[in-house]
């Protein structure tokens, strides 16, 4: 069953069909609410609720913490880029989890930034230590996975094209907006991955509109297991997976 864990500046919560009912627990970052899913369990089945907009929602996903990125990730995006999705590797790059913000939160352009994009993405949320050599099967998948968060790869486009500095143009405060909600999922859940689909707006227009499956080159399984050949990562550490066509 899914459960969507959403989180204020001073608690965490969980959102059920009669609104937001608040965790009883004194975690103050991801990693220590998902060491006591207990507590999350418990909130799930309260009946002591809040309206959900009632509540000033911040990213589920705190910082510090590792973000990697994969990159042209998705054929679409790759064929419209004008490359061929057959030559196209599992490719990763860093953000700074400084970055992170509200999923509701202003994005601020620096002033040298003349061109700003956006990126839909799913965020991978990792639910328990995986040092590098752990062997990440389909099988374990979801021991590694603890949920999902909406998120959006905000690009400055005239640093990272000219400059080839992906790590700066997609690093700067509130360019990476997660939320709202951390949606924890079960092994089966997982599995249908591929039934999720990507959509973006901009001043109501659609942009990105776009399902993962038949478009997604490298899935989770593929993602994991090769950043546990050379990267070490911890519970609350956050993966984006990759944007289809439509950007910018």
């Amino acid at each position: 069953m899914t459960v969507s864990v959403l989180r204020t500046l001073d608690a965490w919560w969980v959102q059920t069909p009669a609104g937001a009912a608040k965790i009883n627990t004194s975690a103050t970052t991801t990693a220590e609410l998902l060491a006591d899913r207990s507590t999350i369990e418990a909130a799930a089945h309260s009946s002591d609720t809040v309206p959900v907009d009632s509540l000033k929602l911040v990213s589920p996903v705190t910082k510090p913490c590792r973000v990697v990125a994969q990159m042209t990730n998705y054929a679409s995006h790759v064929n419209d880029a004008g490359m061929d999705p057959k030559t196209i590797s599992l490719t990763f790059f860093r953000k700074s989890s400084a970055s992170i913000t509200g999923p509701f939160d202003d994005v601020v352009k620096p002033a040298h930034v003349r061109f700003l994009d956006y990126e839909v993405e799913i965020g991978l949320v990792i639910g328990r230590d995986i040092p590098v050599g752990t062997n990440v099967s389909e099988s374990s998948l979801s021991d590694f996975i603890a949920g999902l968060v909406v998120t959006n790869d905000v690009s400055a486009r005239d640093i990272q094209l000219p400059q080839t500095q992906f790590y700066e143009a997609k690093s700067y405060p509130t360019f990476t907006p997660v939320g709202p909600a951390l949606v924890q999922l079960d092994a089966s859940e997982l599995k249908r991955f591929g039934d999720l689909r990507l959509r973006l707006r901009v001043n109501g227009e659609l942009r990105q509109d776009m399902l993962v499956d038949g478009d997604m080159l490298y899935k989770p399984l593929q993602a994991l297991q090769s950043l546990a050949r050379f990267q070490d990562l911890a519970a609350g550490d956050l993966i984006l997976t990759g944007t289809p066509v439509g950007t910018a």
